[in-house]
């Protein structure tokens, strides 16, 4: 009851005060128990047993796990390959010389001075020509000085240059009883350049000039003066740096080779000529190990239905790849098409009542080609497709020719050739007899589609032979791919350099090892003549260099920039990182508060 009556008076008393005595009895904040020392010991312990297992555990697995592997690359000799400084490849080419009328001592003397004729003709010399005497015409071992080159070449019982293996063309000297001037054939299935003389036109011993040699050396520059040109457009584009898959570009510096060129001052080359020859090494296609060939007859009628082009083939067409297939291999198809009107874009036919035929504009040409309607093979596979048409137009437009040119077919570069076959078919009282083209009938067409396919590889015009084309071709290719293949390696290492964060896997390392060996060997094979051998090696060097550029695991990558790893890796590690940075920062700063009052006292 004294606590109660204390506490009215008490109450009684605060009625006139009582904001006063209100805030006076209010009860500060209640404060949290002060942790024990065991509390605070596990939670730090919780808080360090997180970070070390994200850092000695999570971390090594995230680090395995998202690691970029970059083999090592050989980037320095690589771009030495890229700018022509690893190798300068040299094209010595030997020309065997049969002259079995001759004395040997004559001989000698007559390719001696034939030497030395090529050698002033010849202002490139990378790509020179060096003569040897056949079986035939010696008996033992001689030295020929070589004016370009400065040193002696061994004629072992005419082997030929010591260490060369091929023979690119043979000289054989035929007399002749007629006075007349000196003539020079090359057949077309041959490798053999007949030269016919007589006595008269034969110099001495010990002569230091000859008729017939001066006629020589014109010949044999004649024939390989295409060749020479090309090569020497090829080796000035060494070093532009192109970019790998493209087809070869003729560089400004190679377009002023051609000009300087011996041809253009000594033989009085033409510009149209020159121009003719640039265009041409724009013309063929980029390398690829297996070439699709599809040939197909176009009709806008119901004939001809049918065509023996299984045998024309095995005739006409076959040999050539079979000759070709130590370059790439080929697959050819076929097809027939009837009711193949023309392009909408391509103007009529006109008839031209002087010449008796139908003329076909020439620059309707590049829409002849009706590819929405023609079933025409794109480029889908291993390798290109080449699309060669057989266009049979129908009666009231025939025979059809192109207008000024006469010509009844023509190349599209990079995509095939069409030839206008005017007269597969016989015609007896308005109606056709013959519904079947034979194989006579497409000989020629095949045997133009030839000619297209040697155009696409670049195989030279000059000279007329085959088989000299063939072999020009693989010295031409040989000098392509290494150019193509370096050029591939200069990529790939400023792609290296470029980008450090691309992955480069073991298969790249071990495709550019096998790019810089061929390449090597490409070198050395050109270098001591052995030109089959060393198109052996630039092709593998084209191929292991574009498999290597190409790599899928590291193609994928070259499109994944920075900024996707963070829209990746944020979602995923921010929930996680948060909640322990922050216990760590708290429990920083609660050490430093204790270390403070520690310190300064109560």
């Amino acid at each position: 009851m004294a606590e109660s009556n204390e506490l009215s008076e008490v109450n009684g008393k605060l009625v006139d005060d009582s904001n006063h005595s209100s805030a006076a009895v209010l009860p500060s904040p209640k404060q949290p128990p002060p942790e024990s020392k065991e509390n605070i010991r596990i939670r730090r312990l919780a808080i360090l047993s997180f970070w070390t297992v994200a850092v000695i555990l999570g971390l090594p697995i995230w680090w395995w796990t998202t690691s970029i592997h970059r083999a090592r690359l050989p980037l320095q000799e690589m771009m030495e390959w890229a700018d022509g400084k690893a190798c300068k490849p040299t094209f010595p080419l030997q020309i065997a010389i049969e002259a079995p009328r001759l004395q040997e001592s004559e001989a000698l003397s007559l390719v001696r001075t034939t030497q030395h004729a090529l050698d002033d003709l010849n202002d490139f010399s990378p790509h020179h020509l060096r003569l040897t005497l056949a079986s035939s015409s010696c008996n033992k071992s001689s030295h020929i000085q070589s004016a370009a080159e400065g040193v002696p070449y061994i004629l072992d019982e005419c082997k030929g240059h010591e260490g060369f293996e091929d023979t690119a063309l043979k000289v054989k000297l035929l007399p002749t009883t007629a006075s007349s001037s000196l003539r020079s054939t090359v057949r077309q299935q041959s490798t053999e350049l007949e030269i016919l003389y007589s006595a008269s036109q034969v110099s001495t011993a010990s002569s230091s000039s000859s008729v017939l040699a001066t006629y020589i050396a014109d010949q044999l520059q004649e024939l390989f003066d295409e060749e020479q040109a090309a090569i020497a457009n090829i080796l000035a584009s060494i070093g532009s740096h192109q970019p790998s898959g493209q087809p070869l570009q003729v560089s400004p510096s190679a377009i002023s080779n051609l000009r300087n060129h011996r041809l253009r001052h000594a033989r009085g080359l033409s510009t149209e000529h020159i121009s003719s020859l640039v265009n041409r090494t724009t013309r063929p296609l980029k390398y690829a190990p297996t070439y699709h060939l599809t040939i197909s007859l176009f009709t806008p009628e119901a004939a001809p239905s049918s065509w023996d082009i299984g045998s024309a083939l095995d005739d006409y067409f076959t040999p050539l790849l079979k000759s070709l297939s130590f370059i790439s291999n080929f697959t050819v198809d076929t097809q027939i098409q009837l009711h193949a009107s023309f392009s909408p874009s391509v103007q009529r036919p006109q008839y031209d009542p002087d010449l008796r035929v139908w003329t076909l504009r020439g620059e309707d040409l590049s829409g002849f080609i009706n590819a929405a309607e023609w079933p025409l093979s794109p480029s889908i596979g291993a390798g290109p497709t080449l699309n060669f048409i057989i266009y049979v137009p129908d009666r009231g437009t025939a025979p059809l020719v192109v207008k000024d040119s006469m010509a009844t077919s023509w190349l599209i570069p990079q995509w095939g050739g069409v030839v206008i076959l005017n007269s597969p078919v016989v015609e007896s009282h308005g109606a056709r007899n013959a519904l079947r083209i034979s194989k006579e009938a497409l000989q020629p067409a095949l045997l133009t589609f030839s000619r297209q396919i040697l155009s696409f590889l670049g195989a030279p015009q000059s000279p007329p032979s085959l088989p000299l084309q063939l072999k020009a071709l693989s010295r031409m290719q040989a000098a392509s791919l290494l150019l193509s293949a370096s050029s591939t390696m200069g990529s790939l290492a400023r792609l290296t350099k470029a980008l450090p964060s691309i992955a480069i896997p073991e298969t790249v390392s071990t495709a550019v090892d096998s790019t810089l060996h061929h390449l090597g060997g490409t070198c050395t094979s050109l270098k001591a003549g052995r030109f089959g051998e060393a198109l052996k090696h630039a092709v593998i060097s084209e191929i292991e260099a574009e498999r290597g550029f190409f790599e899928k695991s590291m193609v994928g990558q070259v499109y994944f920039p920075d900024e996707h790893k963070v829209a990746v890796y944020l979602p995923l590690l921010g929930p996680v990182a948060v909640p322990l940075v922050m216990s760590a920062l708290k429990e920083i700063k609660r050490l430093w508060t204790d270390s403070r009052s520690r310190f300064t006292g109560p």
